[in-house]
């Protein structure tokens, strides 16, 4: 039994490791050669998981040799247009000008319901205010509007905003991150002068508790038990 959990902890950090290496994409953003490389990593991993008379390393080096193949594909795909649109193919227009290409629909195996069921998640419910909407390689689907028909922007409007920049985390479902807090050069002092705006006395109150580069903090306090 303590084989089994052992052989079962190193191939599991193996393939999360070799998995970290080829970068970060969800399942939905995965191409089609990393997807197929994803199954057929879970497959050989799980044979020598279950079986103890097969060698580890008879897991272990596939995986190896898949993962050195997808990194040397990956360069190749930097390297070379051409190869990239082997591998991974070409983005499909399926709307343009306000129509939809039937027979770029077609090609793509993409029926019409699905096509209007996507364009809806976006925001989009009338084809005719879209210029171009592209299949992805990924599968997802890319909506470009008319410029009429996008939200204006301020600089449009002519009116100045200010950059509020990336808010950080101070407290975290009542801990308090003091590398944050003095990252952005505050003290203690300030921070309770900031919970106290918000109705609370101590960190341990607050769910969450973020800081722009402005000063300008959000706050959720914290729920309390039964409530």
């Amino acid at each position: 039994m303590f084989v089994v959990l052992i052989r079962t902890v190193v191939l599991y950090l193996f393939i999360v490791v070799g998995i970290r290496l080829l970068g970060k994409h969800q399942i939905g953003e995965l191409e089609p050669s990393e997807l197929v490389l994803t199954l057929i990593i879970a497959d050989l991993a799980s044979v020598p998981m279950q079986d103890n008379g097969i060698p580890l390393l008879s897991g272990l080096i596939p995986i190896v040799v898949l993962l050195v193949m997808s990194t040397i594909l990956s360069v190749l795909c930097t390297k070379s247009l051409r190869f990239r649109a082997l591998l991974c193919g070409k983005p499909t227009i399926v709307v343009e000008n306000g129509s939809v290409l039937q027979d770029q629909l077609k090609s793509s195996r993409l029926t019409i319901d699905e096509l209007l069921e996507e364009l809806r998640i976006q925001g989009y419910t009338d084809i005719r205010t879209i210029k171009f909407a592209l299949l992805e390689t990924n599968g997802q689907l890319s909506v470009l509007p008319y410029a009429s028909e996008k939200p204006a922007t301020a600089a449009q409007m002519g009116i100045s905003t200010q950059e509020t920049g990336l808010p950080i985390v101070l407290v975290s479902d009542g801990r308090l991150l003091e590398h944050n807090l003095k990252g952005r050069g505050y003290e203690s002092v300030w921070l309770e002068k900031q919970l106290a705006s918000h109705g609370l006395t101590a960190p341990q109150q607050a769910f969450l508790l973020t800081v722009d580069e402005t000063g300008t903090t959000y706050c959720i306090p914290k729920k309390e038990a039964g409530k």
